[in-house]
């Protein structure tokens, strides 16, 4: 593979320097040989999740684009003593219910691109090109015989720049999990150490799970679409419109979130796209996923590693069911649903008994998920933030959805929405909504 060279449009080289596997620092003791995968985690298919760190050359950093790998590798290792699952092998990556904690370690590609980094986003950002940034092709669905957990490279552009990508086995936890490692990895970066007193506060929680087979019955499972036939579409909704949108529903609703009304807007809107491209409206239903860490009766830390999510629905079965007002109390009324959760076993047969209901309700679904409030834009390996924190969901999502992130620069949240093309075309298009966008 060294060496192997791949065309980024007309005029982007990108070259492969070198692939090797990082192990632990230290080995995994016996005892945690065995990582048992809980209820949860077994609910989510062989999909890798993408993210991408966007480094640019600001001048501070004085480390050569090799030094700054042989740091990535170097704290890599010491990380992994701790999240020591992550460096281990599935014993099948057709629905494994543990993971072999063996050291085998984790991939970790160097390469180059022949462009400056802003060239390269200005091209890419446009078009589903971005494969070659990632470890092993591992994005989404793409790679479904692997057994890694974990794949990591690190991108140099000709400017200084550097993209940083991560491809998590989605079986070992979720997008919190993910933001928990990188921020681990970085910090041991920056200070050297995994004992170092500013690392400890972020060290991984275990939840220690009984081996159990707990996969969704085919028929439970929430049906794709064809992903050729999918856009995807960047909104930012700076805050002072987000603050205009939350008083359009505060009389009803008692102080609702920006996410909250957010998630209101992109579903309404998406329903009348829906609805003005078929002539009629049809049944429809948000798919909302929850964080359920700080919902279990015994609060569990941020840093918990698992698929700790639920997932609760709101139907609308008539168009007067869209209204933003109506539907900030239906997310709040469902949210507060989700509280004291008792275990993870619980929360499983929840989400089992969700998808049982979701194919009768509704033949259109739109899921919505949020990264708001999770710190990729503060992972600093010792060269500053990154830019820019992105997830090319594209790759790994096959179904109509929204999913929202913090604004770079603080202002306002991030929307990615996905939709059926022609449908798209009447999204991006609606008065409303875009009266709450950045222009």
């Amino acid at each position: 593979m060294i060496g192997k060279l791949l065309w980024l449009g007309k005029r982007q080289l990108h070259t492969i320097i070198s692939r090797e596997v990082i192990k632990p620092s230290s080995p995994t003791p016996s005892l945690h040989h065995i990582y048992n995968l809980s209820e949860l985690d077994q609910l989510f298919g062989h999909i890798y999740m993408p993210l991408i760190l966007y480094y640019p050359n600001n001048g501070s950093c004085s480390l050569t684009a090799h030094e700054k790998a042989q740091v990535l590798k170097q704290s890599l290792s010491k990380s992994l003593t701790k999240y020591y699952p992550f460096a281990g092998r599935l014993p099948t990556p057709i629905k494994p219910s543990y993971i072999d904690c063996n050291d085998e370690g984790v991939v970790f590609v160097e390469a180059k691109n022949d462009s400056p980094l802003t060239t390269f986003r200005q091209v890419n950002e446009q078009v589903e090109t971005l494969d070659q940034l990632f470890a092993d092709n591992l994005v989404g669905q793409n790679s479904p015989e692997s057994r890694n957990v974990l794949g990591v490279q690190i991108n140099h552009f000709a400017c200084g720049g550097v993209a940083v990508t991560l491809s998590m086995w989605h079986g070992i936890g979720d997008a919190s999990t993910l933001a928990s490692f990188a921020s681990h990895w970085a910090s041991v970066s920056r200070y050297g150490s995994t004992d170092h007193e500013e690392v400890l506060p972020i060290n991984p929680y275990f939840i220690h799970s009984p081996l159990t087979s707990s996969v969704l019955p085919e028929s439970q499972v929430m049906a794709g679409q064809d992903r050729a036939r999918l856009e995807k579409r960047r909104f930012v909704f700076p805050n002072s419109k987000l603050s205009d949108l939350k008083n359009k529903v505060t009389a009803i609703n008692n102080n609702p979130t920006r996410v909250e009304v957010l998630f209101s807007l992109l579903y309404k809107t998406a329903v009348a796209a829906a609805t003005k491209k078929s002539g009629c409206f049809q049944p429809s239903c948000m798919l909302l996923l929850v964080d359920i860490r700080k919902r279990f009766v015994h609060k569990l830390p941020q840093t918990a590693v698992g698929n700790l999510l639920s997932a609760t629905m709101i139907p609308t079965r008539h168009p007067s069911e869209t209204s933003l007002s109506l539907l900030v109390s239906e997310i709040k009324k469902v949210k507060l649903q989700l509280e004291g959760v008792q275990s993870v076993q619980q929360a499983a047969e929840n989400i089992k008994s969700l998808f049982a209901k979701l194919g009768n309700e509704t033949k259109r679904t739109y899921t919505c998920s949020s990264l708001c409030g999770f710190p990729y834009d503060k992972v600093d390996f010792g060269w500053g933030k990154p830019t820019c924190a992105t997830f090319p969901v594209l790759k790994a999502v096959d179904t109509n959805g929204f999913m929202l992130m913090d604004a770079l620069n603080g202002d306002g949240i991030e929307a990615i929405v996905i939709l059926e093309k022609e449908e798209m075309e009447i999204f991006e298009n609606d008065k409303e909504m875009l009266s709450f966008c950045q222009i």
